[in-house]
């Protein structure tokens, strides 16, 4: 029944997710769905912890009601790479 109740909540965007964004790796991730922002706020340190495990840095949390994109529940920012690339030129003073 709860799961039924949940695919309701979902489809009419009224599910809690939890939207965790980092700097590095520079990700929006979407964890969720959730009945309520309690359910939610109690699993947000889980989440938390294997990012910080995985070496994420600058982690901010967000509880809300929305509707992801299924397909985009992890959200890569492509752009930093292209703008900010990983080498390191040499500068000489003339």
């Amino acid at each position: 029944m709860k799961e039924i109740w949940l695919s309701l909540l979902e489809l009419l965007g009224k599910a809690w997710w939890i939207e965790v964004t980092t700097d590095s790796p520079r990700c929006s991730y979407f964890f969720g769905p959730f009945a309520s922002k309690q359910e939610a706020e109690a699993a947000q340190s889980g989440f938390v912890e294997d990012l910080k495990g995985e070496g994420a840095t600058n982690i901010r949390v967000q509880i809300r009601q929305c509707k992801p994109d299924p397909k985009k529940l992890t959200v890569y920012d492509e752009a930093v790479d292209r703008n900010f690339p990983m080498t390191v030129s040499p500068m000489f003073s003339s």
